[in-house]
Order: structure tokens, then sequence, then C-alpha cells
């Protein structure tokens, strides 16, 4: 058989687990180290080299311990499948070490057991069938004579007899069998005369009326210290498979001679059609026969005389007849002082035997394991394609991102991931998974349209957050949220998938001599331009001139940000392959069984909530000088206090409203009425709480002035008065399945519409517009707004808007690097022919 080629191992030839260990845990601690140090040297941020350094260090972990477990889970699998009868299993493996001992005997283990299970069903068959021809024939003739068919006479009588005979010589071969394996007998040692021994031995053998006749012959006076009544099962045997294999009228001679000062030997040969060389071994098999056998016979014989001649520590074998005899000639060699040895100590190891191939057993990947039913592997093949897809793009990143702001280039690669994994996605057809798609390309769009990097930011993690759950095909709120969280996992999830993805790769011998070929060949120009840039100024300048934005301060650079995007690409396309269960199951449900357990706390919160908005219309109608008198707070410090608090309590409302759904999620018609009022009531003051925080927010800012932060508040509480208005709709029709999607979808929307309408700009603009009423603006905060708010401050007010810090420069010229918000602020700092900007005085007050 056809060892399957070992993976690389290249911790293989170590011979200590714990020194592989400590090999393993210090090689990953350097190489983190490594690419720490370089990531500071280089100026990579943080946030793109620390999610780089672990996934390197995941990666040489895995390359490292490439087989140490392997050979464990390899037993484990073939232990299984011996237990269910398959005895093929056989474990591969390099290593030296401690496990690679214990796989060696596990082999070795798993090779007597498939020798002695084929040896057991030998047995059943054999025996079956020796047992069943005498017995049908026993039983035919017995029924002859029961019937009187057939006349009682001594010849019939014989027949019968020998019949018996031949079953009696049966169950005693198995007897001596059982001896064998039980290792229950030992020798009983005394001397014995060779001559006298072996003619009375002879003597005694019953062989058929066939006229055989048995010539016997012995060494004089030869002595030998041996255990008589084995060597006469051994001489039995010998004589009787003789005879059997004799024609009619032959000899068989029987010889024993001193074979040297410490041995003597025993011969038997006779005049049949003698063993082919071929099978001279095998016929000492239990059941070894022969192929050309027609004397019958069971096939123990032999065994048994083998083992006769291993207690007594020697050997048997068949050898060449003398020159002109032909037949067959078997001689055992024996010690003439046979030692008192235990049976079992003297006990052969099961003989091999004709098997089917061992086959290596599929080594079983612990990750699965890891992740259990949560994600388990669905039959996911390794994809080329894919591998090829995420390494372009990786490269693709590498190449235009670096160095450049926001914008073309940024996009062109969102734009080619998110194609990848839209084809890697076996739901691609599915509406909801094309509605994300689309929206996760609307939000990726941001980078186009806006220099604000906080709203594109933002833009972006939405972008991720809807198009995993549309790859996973999330239902629920907590779906969405493992959705996520199951991107970064699949770095180690999708280690198994990944290993068959390059394997494939360079399946082919050609291929895979073309992968190194290319691999080694970019090294090699790496090393050594590096040592020759360093080294020669006019080398270093050609370099420059040649590779004008791949020098090594930028190169490292380069490679922590292809390492990102080409292994975050790799990690979404196996989680669009083979998405895990995000979803929790529905079947955990406890309604509860009385009406109150649900109605009361429910009305509570309903009355805790009419309480509020009692309070609010209290300040709202008693004026300032009540607010003041009762609290001793202004009003603007009123409205401030808790806006938070509200926000806060909007989102709580919503996880009442699933609690209380939950517990009653078996309803008789009168409780769904009350079902219905109580958790739609409770819906209801949700949305006044939410009005009157977008109010008080609204106060607040004609305060205190317009923010990011402010702003984005006021989009996510009125997204979540959208979503309690949802759920109120849901709620009164009792199907609320779509909830979930409908919240992911439309935040996600009102975040890309956030971003289409400008934030940064509107921001500038309500500060204006407060400063021309109030005379109060933070000029230090409108200067640190993007360059998407440069045209609206140059149009509103010239003088202060020459004060500006951002006028879109930077990345100007460079088409990779185009974004509207930039391009737009260049446009209008041309028209207005303004000063350099770091010439300009701030004199204006601020708050």
């Amino acid at each position: 058989m056809n060892q399957p080629r070992l993976a690389p191992q290249p911790l293989a030839t170590i011979s200590s687990i714990k020194v592989k260990l400590g090999v393993l845990i210090t090689v990953t601690i350097c190489v983190a180290m490594a690419l720490t140090a370089l990531g500071v040297v280089f100026g990579v941020p943080a946030l793109l080299a620390v999610p780089v350094i672990l996934a390197v260090a995941i990666g040489v972990t895995q390359l490292l311990a490439v087989g140490m477990t392997s050979p464990l889970r390899q037993m484990t699998q073939a232990a299984r499948q011996m237990a269910a009868g398959d005895y093929s299993g056989r474990v591969v493996t390099g290593a030296r070490d401690e496990i690679g001992e214990l796989a060696t005997a596990f082999n070795q283990m798993a090779e007597e057991l498939a020798a002695v299970d084929q040896e057991r069903r030998d047995l059943v068959a054999n025996v079956s069938h020796e047992v069943k021809t005498p017995l049908a024939a026993l039983s035919a003739r017995l029924e002859n004579l029961v019937d009187g068919v057939e006349e009682v006479d001594e010849e019939s009588l014989e027949q019968l007899l020998a019949q018996v005979r031949r079953i009696s010589a049966l169950v005693t071969d198995l007897l001596d069998l059982s001896r064998l394996d039980a290792g229950k007998s030992a020798l009983q040692l005394q001397q014995v005369r060779v001559s006298d021994f072996l003619n009375t031995a002879v003597a005694d053998v019953d062989v058929p009326e066939r006229g055989i006749r048995f010539e016997v012959s012995a060494t004089p006076d030869l002595v030998v210290l041996a255990d008589p009544n084995r060597l006469t099962q051994l001489v039995t045997n010998l004589v009787t498979n003789a005879a059997r294999h004799s024609p009619a009228g032959g000899v068989v001679r029987v010889s024993a001679v001193a074979d040297g000062a410490d041995t003597w030997a025993i011969e038997v040969a006779d005049q049949g059609p003698g063993v082919a060389a071929e099978e001279r071994e095998r016929v000492f098999e239990r059941f070894g026969t022969g192929a050309g056998n027609t004397g019958g016979g069971t096939g123990l014989g032999l065994a048994i005389a083998r083992w006769v001649c291993s207690l007594h520590g020697g050997t048997i074998s068949f050898v060449e007849p003398t020159a002109g005899s032909g037949g067959a000639r078997v001689r055992a060699v024996l010690p003439r002082q046979a030692r008192p040895l235990a049976a079992e100590a003297a006990r052969p190891l099961p003989t091999s035997v004709a098997t089917a191939a061992p086959t290596p057993v599929t080594t079983p990947s612990v990750i699965p394991e890891l992740f259990g039913e949560f994600w388990p592997q669905r039959g996911v093949p390794g994809r080329r394609d894919l591998l090829v897809a995420a390494v372009l793009v990786g490269l693709l990143a590498a190449a235009i991102i670096p160095f450049r702001p926001l914008g073309v280039a940024l996009f062109l690669v969102l734009l080619a991931s998110g194609a990848v994994l839209i084809y890697a996605s076996p739901y691609r057809r599915e509406p909801f998974t094309l509605t994300c798609a689309a929206l996760g390309t609307v939000l990726a769009s941001t980078v186009l349209l806006r220099d604000a990097r906080w709203i594109v930011s933002l833009c972006v993690l939405a972008g991720a957050l809807v198009m995993t759950a549309g790859l996973t095909r999330g239902r629920t709120v907590p779906g969405f949220v493992v959705g996520a969280m199951s991107w970064p996992l699949s770095a180690v999830r999708g280690l198994p998938w990944l290993g068959e993805s390059i394997r494939r790769l360079s399946g082919k011998e050609r291929r895979a001599a073309y992968l190194r070929t290319a691999l080694w060949s970019v090294l090699a120009i790496v090393v050594f331009g590096i040592l020759f840039a360093s080294a020669d100024a006019l080398f270093a300048a050609w370099m420059r001139a040649v590779l004008p934005a791949w020098r090594m301060d930028n190169l490292v650079f380069r490679g922590f940000v292809f390492v990102a995007f080409g292994g975050s690409l790799l990690g979404a396309c196996y989680l669009a392959l083979n998405p895990p269960r995000v979803d929790p199951p529905t079947s955990g449900r406890r309604p509860v069984a009385h009406r109150y357990e649900w109605l009361l706390p429910v009305g509570l919160v309903n009355a805790v909530f009419v309480l509020f908005l009692v309070a609010q219309a209290t300040a709202v109608f008693g004026g300032h000088a009540y607010l003041r008198r009762t609290t001793g707070l202004t009003y603007a410090q009123y409205v401030h206090q808790g806006f938070g608090q509200m926000t806060l309590a909007t989102g709580l409302t919503l996880l009442v409203v699933w609690a209380a759904a939950r517990k009653a999620a078996q309803v008789t018609p009168a409780d769904r009425l009350w079902l219905r009022g109580s958790l739609g009531l409770l819906c209801a003051l949700t949305l006044i709480v939410v009005a009157s925080a977008l109010y008080r927010m609204s106060l607040y800012q004609e305060a205190y002035g317009f923010s990011r932060l402010r702003l984005l508040v006021d989009v996510f509480e009125g997204w979540l008065g959208l979503v309690v208005a949802a759920v109120l709709v849901a709620g009164w029709k009792l199907r609320g399945a779509w909830v979930s999607r409908f919240a992911l979808l439309t935040g996600a929307a009102a975040l890309a519409g956030l971003a289409l309408a400008n934030p940064d700009a509107w921001i500038a603009e309500h500060n204006i517009a407060r400063f021309e009423q109030t005379g109060r603006i933070d000029w230090w905060y409108l200067t640190s707004l993007s360059a998407d708010a440069t045209p609206t401050v140059l149009e509103l007010t010239r003088e202060q808007g020459e004060c500006l810090i951002n006028d879109g420069s930077h990345g100007a010229g460079d088409p990779l690097a185009w974004n509207l918000g930039r391009w737009s602020a260049r446009q209008a700092v041309s028209e207005a022919d303004l000063p350099r900007r770091h010439q300009c005085f701030l004199a204006s007050q601020s708050d």
C-alpha cells in the first residue's frame, strides 16, 4: 500500500513533546515581538497592528503545531472504527516524540487485532464447514437406520464411528488451540528416548485405510529432555498431515536424528503433491490448508505443531525434498535440553493474515470540537478561487490605500471585498442578503462623499455589521451580535478550511513548483535589493526611480495592510461559506401560567412612565420660575440633566416588551387583549418620551451649541422611536419576527442618511446661525470640523471662514484619493481666494 504523503511538520525531528511546546511558545512570542517592533519603528497604528500581529501569531502557531496532536486524534478515530468492527485504520505520523512512539505501538496493536479478528472469522467459517460435513453424513445414515432403509451391520457402524472420530479430532484440535491462545499449558519435562518414543507415537496414529506405510528411523541412544505429551502432539499432527496428502499405497518416512551438539531434528516426508515455495509459511497459519489441498483436514494441525516447537524453543519449516523423491518434507529442529518455559512465554504473536489493506485514518480537526454545535462543519471544501481573490484584494489594498486619505482607493477595496463575499455566499439570491449587500454598498460609498472620519468610520462599521447579518441570515438582535463576533472568530474556525484551500492551490506538483519558485524569487529580490540599496547610494537611487512608492520606510506598513485586508476577507469568506448558528433556539421559552405574572410588572412600568410624563408637563407649563424654585436648576440645566437617562429608558422599554411577550407566549383571547393593551400603552408612552427627549436635546443645543455627538444622539433617539413604533405595529398584529431585521436595516439606513446629509456642514451652519442670534460660538470647535464644512462656512461668514484649518488640500491631484468633500472644499477656497490658513489669527470669542 502506498503511504500518504505527510504534511510538513517543522517540529517532527524533536523527540520530546515538552521541548516542542517550549519551541512553539518561544517562536510565537518572538514573532509577535518582532512584528510589534516593526510596527512601532515604522509608525503602524495600533488599531491596524494588533489584529495583524494576533493573526500572524495564530498562523505561526498553527504552522509549527502541525502534526503535534494529529496522531492522538487519528488514534481516537481509529479506535471508534475498531469499536464498529473495522480494524484497517492506521495512524500516519512522522513524529519521534512520545506521541510518535504511542502511534507506532497503536499500529502494531491494530495489526494484531486485525489478524485475530480475521482468524476468528476463519475459525467460525472453517469449523462450521468441517463440523457440518460429518454431521450431515452422520445424520443421514442414522435416519436411514431408524427408518429401516438400511440394515444395522458392522460396516454401517464403522462408517458412523469414523464420522464421530472426525468430529472428535476436530474438537481435540480446537481444545489444543484454545490452550495455545489462553497460555494455559506448560511443559512437563522428562528424559525421552527418541527411538522408542517415535515408534510408539507413529504406531498410535489413526489414519484412513488406504494402504499407507510408515518407515521410522532414529539415531540410536538419542535421549532428550522434553515433554513427551507435547512431542506426541507434534509427531501425530505431522504424520497425520503427511498421510492425508499421500497417495494410496504411498510411503511416509519419519526420522529423528542428532542435529549438532545441542539440537536434534524430526523429519516427516511424504510422496504427495508437495507444498509450493510461496505457501510454505502460510500453511503453518491457523486453517492454512494450502491452495491445492484435497485431503481434507481442519488446517489446525501444523499450527499446533509450530506451537509445540515454540514451547520447546525450536523451529519448524518445510524444506526441499531429497533429490528424486518429490512430495513434501517438513523438518522440526528442537533443543536437546528444553527449559520449562510457561506456555505464554512461547505463545507466538498472531500471524498476519490476508485482510483488507490498512488505510490511514483521516485526521479529525480539533477546531470543530472546540466550537461544537454553535459552528459545525457542513462539508465546506477548500476554495482556490476565494483564496486567490483574498490575496489579490490584500495586494490591491497594500498598493493603493497607505498614505492616502479616505477616497476612491478605500472604496475600490471595499467594493471588491463585498463582491467577493457575495460571490462566496450560497444565499446571494435571497432578498435579505441582497438588501444587506446593497445597503452595505451605500454605506461604503460614504468614503467617496465625506471627509469627516467619524461618520465614515461609523458607516464602514455599520456596513460590516449589515454584511455579516446578510451572510449569516440573522433574524434576532443576539443573532446580529453573534454574527459580527463570528467574523474575528473565523480566524480560528476557518483554519482547517484555509489549509485545505492552500493544499488545493498547490495540489499538483507543477503548480506547487510554480508557487515555490515565485515565493523564493520574491524573497531573493527583497533581501538582496535591501542589502544593495543600503550599501550603494547609486543603486538605491535606481531602486527609488523604479519603485518610488515601495521604499523600505513604507514596505512594512503596506505588509500590515495586506495581512489586515486579505486576512479579514478570508475570514469573511469562510463566514459566508459556513455561517454559524447565530440565532438562539426558540424552544427554550417558558411561558408563565398566570396573567398577573407579566401584566403586573408591565402595569407598574406604565405607571412610572405616566408619572414621569406628568412631571415633564408640569415643568413645561410651570415655567422657568417654577422650575428654579422647585429644583434650583435653570431650564437649560434641567433639559440637559436627563437626556441620557431618557435614551436608556427608551432602550429598556424594548427589553420589557420582549420579556413580557416571551412570558406570555401562549395566551388566551382574553389575555391577548390585555397583552395588546398593556404593551401598546407602554409603547405609546415611550414614543412620547422619545419626543420629549428630542425636544430636550433641541433646547440644549440652542443653549450650548451643536456638535457631532449631540447630532448623532439625536439620530439614535429618533431611530429608537421608529423601532418602538414598529414594535407597536407588530404587537397589534402579534407578528414580530420582522422587527429585528427592520431595526437593523433602518438603523444602517439612518446612519447612511446622516452621512449623505453632510453632518459637519449642518453643524457649522447651525452654530453660525446661533452665533448670529446670540453672539456666542466656539470657533476652535468649528475649525476642527472636516473639509465637508468648508463651503458652508465660507458661504455664511467670510471673515471667520478665513480661519478654517481644513481646506481639503490633502490628497489633491491624486485620483485615488479623490473625495467629494475635499474637492468641494478646494473649490470653495479657490473661489474665495483666501490667505494661507496658518497665517490666520483667531480673535473671536468662544463659549
